[in-house]
């Protein structure tokens, strides 16, 4: 059964995407430690749809407690370091009236048919 996750403000968080991996804290957490931190990040499942105030994992492997700090992680599978392929083909639009300039465009280029 899905598990709708409902926040009190928006969802505004412009890197979240479909397919990201969800994970809690509990926020009675009040541990300083970086070491009992991270050993209490705890699993939820793969986000599949993000609405405005809302995220839904459809198969979780937990429910985070109502109070739980919500943080996600990028997926590797969707999310690689580099191109793949021959080429790149880029569109960039600007849809202010502001005068707006373009100082630099970049790539990461990984020979990859050797």
């Amino acid at each position: 059964m899905p598990l709708k996750i409902t926040f009190n403000d928006k969802v505004d968080n412009t890197s979240l995407q479909i397919r990201d991996v969800a994970y809690y804290v509990k926020d009675d957490d009040t541990s300083t430690s970086i070491t009992s931190f991270t050993d209490s990040i705890t699993y939820i499942g793969e986000i599949t749809n993000i609405k405005n105030n809302y995220i839904i994992i459809d198969s979780p492997s937990v429910t985070p407690p109502d109070d739980a700090f919500i943080m996600f992680s990028k997926n590797k599978v969707v999310n690689n370091t580099s191109l793949l392929g021959y080429f790149a083909e880029v569109t960039l639009s600007n849809d202010s009236t502001e005068k707006a300039e373009l100082f630099s465009l970049g790539s990461e280029i990984t020979l990859s048919s050797k």
